[in-house]
């Protein structure tokens, strides 16, 4: 069990080294049974002085999950839910990435799977190329605007 200082000390190095939320946070003191004035008063002292900032959180794990996890708005809507972050927040922050981007983010993708995707027929093929890209968290006017671009013949 860890005193008010020793997690306050060892959550200020952590955080230091990469974002992380309020939510994070308070999960590991529970974990390290701290009291709840004391995980209040401890997490006081991080927003304060800037150790944790749950706008600068989402902001950072929007930019990774989109552009290196390529993922789409809703599956990083609900992970900074699942992370109790606020809805203005997760509102502001989705907003600031446009269509464009997911539409630069999922084309490749869709790309890829055509690739190695076996079906029958066109129907088949972008039925379930749309499954996968709602399984990653993209959204329909996304996805059609990435499938009818790849329907479209070559103009050569």
């Amino acid at each position: 069990m860890k005193t008010e200082n020793e997690a306050y000390l060892t959550l200020a190095a952590l955080c230091a080294q990469a974002e992380h939320c309020q939510h994070e946070m308070l999960e590991k003191m529970r974990k390290w049974e701290i009291p709840e004035e004391a995980q209040a008063r401890v997490m006081e002292r991080l927003v304060k002085e800037h150790y944790v900032d749950d706008e600068r959180f989402a902001r950072a794990f929007v930019n990774d999950k989109i552009r290196y996890n390529k993922w789409g708005r809703r599956k990083v809507d609900q992970a900074l839910w699942q992370k109790h972050i606020d809805e203005d927040i997760r509102k502001n922050v989705l907003n600031e990435i446009d269509d464009e981007e997911y539409l630069n983010v999922l084309r490749p993708l869709l790309k890829q799977k055509r690739k190695s995707t076996k079906a029958q027929n066109d129907y088949e093929l972008n039925q379930k190329l749309m499954r996968f890209a709602l399984g990653r968290g993209f959204t329909f006017d996304i996805i059609r605007q990435c499938i009818d671009v790849e329907e479209e013949p070559d103009e050569e």
